[in-house]
């Protein structure tokens, strides 16, 4: 590649391969995501904007803010900036079908406790999806000891989900009668889960290549369309980790287009992205 080419802008602010290179690191660094030259463009036009709301007249500037003592909260705010959150509710309906018709009615009836977990909420519609099929499924649901732990590394979308609020078009996609009973209307037309189903879930802040607090053991994990930005290795670390966390016979599911095959032989796989952690 020419230096003409390194050196060349992609907007109204020098981004050279070199501020690329040094930013994609620290993102696989910090968070596992890997980034592709294909997706120099989308970090140029977020991170842009971060250097506009920090007062900053070039990327260099921006490095050296990462880089100094004070730059761990910048570090948050660049992989909020960074990281893609696409989703929505009852998303790949066939998982909670599954999780409603062949995990719930199977659970064991002795200490009525139950774990699940959404690793890489995003904005909360999937912990809110998983905390909507209990409430229908399980009529006893009040008599269970049931919580729904929803974690991400994007802090701005765990504050979303904790909030519960939504456009009213979000909402499209939750059945009818569900939408109903556990959906709210707000004075400004926003669409609200209802204290039910808030009452279910825990949204935190987590890194999934960090220490996890959490003791476990976890029933179901949905961990869906998350390791698709992580290399083979990370993937290998990372499923084997839910491994650990899952109660034994616990269920994954994944994103429609992740697998386990080739990464880990801890689980079998039932078909459609949904596997159970082997006895």
């Amino acid at each position: 590649m020419s230096a003409a080419l390194q050196e060349a802008p992609i907007g109204d602010v020098p981004f050279t391969e070199e501020d690329f290179a040094a930013i994609a690191a620290m993102v696989r660094k910090t968070s596992g995501i890997v980034l592709g030259e294909t997706k120099r463009e989308l970090v140029y036009g977020r991170l842009r904007r971060r250097l506009r709301a920090l007062a900053l007249g070039s990327f260099a500037e921006y490095r050296l803010l990462l880089d100094g003592p004070d730059g761990s909260q910048e570090q948050v705010r660049m992989i909020n900036a960074v990281t893609t959150n696409l989703t929505g509710f009852f998303r790949e309906p066939h998982h909670f079908a599954h999780l409603a018709e062949q995990v719930l009615p199977g659970l064991p009836r002795g200490n009525r406790r139950l774990r699940i977990w959404s690793a890489g909420c995003s904005s909360g519609e999937e912990p809110y999806t998983l905390a909507l099929t209990l409430l229908n499924a399980m009529p006893d649901l009040a008599a269970w000891d049931a919580r729904i732990l929803a974690t991400d590394i994007d802090t701005d979308m765990v504050a979303t989900g904790a909030a519960g609020l939504y456009p009213a078009d979000r909402v499209a996609a939750i059945p009818p009668e569900l939408r109903r009973k556990h959906v709210l209307r707000t004075a400004t037309g926003e669409a609200e889960m209802a204290p039910a189903a808030k009452a279910l879930i825990a949204f935190r802040a987590l890194n999934l290549l960090g220490p996890w607090p959490m003791r476990g053991p976890f029933d179901v994990i949905f961990c869906r369309n998350v390791v698709i930005y992580f290399d083979k290795p990370t993937q290998r670390t990372l499923f084997n980790r839910y491994a650990d966390m899952l109660t034994p016979g616990g269920y994954l599911y994944v994103g429609h287009s992740e697998s386990l095959y080739r990464v880990t032989e801890r689980f079998q796989h039932l078909g459609r992205t949904i596997y159970r952690k082997l006895r």
